[in-house]
């Protein structure tokens, strides 16, 4: 090994080291996050730190593969318009349109919490 392959080899040695204490910095931000309570990784809800989080989230998209695997792609499909036809009869079709064009995001769309609203008013 000359002395410039070496060098070339030191210099990469040193950008790894560099990368792998920034991820480490990273990810202990990220676990001082999770525990206080925010949840950093998409899926991980509940985990008290990042790795709790971590395991959340993959044991939830394997429950959802293993799901699919058994319905197979179509019966998986099916199974989530029926979900959405069941909230559709749960709150009455205007209820489900007036939800729809919110977002999602309104909970007075039930026929029985507009009324009870109008009780209290």
């Amino acid at each position: 090994m000359n002395r410039l392959t070496f060098l070339l080899y030191i210099v990469k040695r040193e950008k790894e080291g560099e990368r792998m204490a920034s991820e480490q910095e990273e990810r202990a931000q990220l676990d001082a996050r999770a525990r206080q309570g925010e949840t950093v990784v998409p899926g991980g809800t509940g985990g008290k730190s990042l790795e709790a989080q971590e395991h959340l989230a993959q044991g939830r998209s394997r429950g959802g593969q293993t799901r699919r695997e058994q319905l197979g792609t179509e019966g998986y499909q099916e199974l989530g318009q029926k979900g959405g036809q069941t909230r559709k009869e749960q709150i009455g079709k205007e209820g489900y349109k007036e939800m729809g064009r919110k977002g999602g995001l309104s909970t007075n769309t039930n026929k029985s919490c507009a009324a009870q609203q109008d009780l209290g008013s």
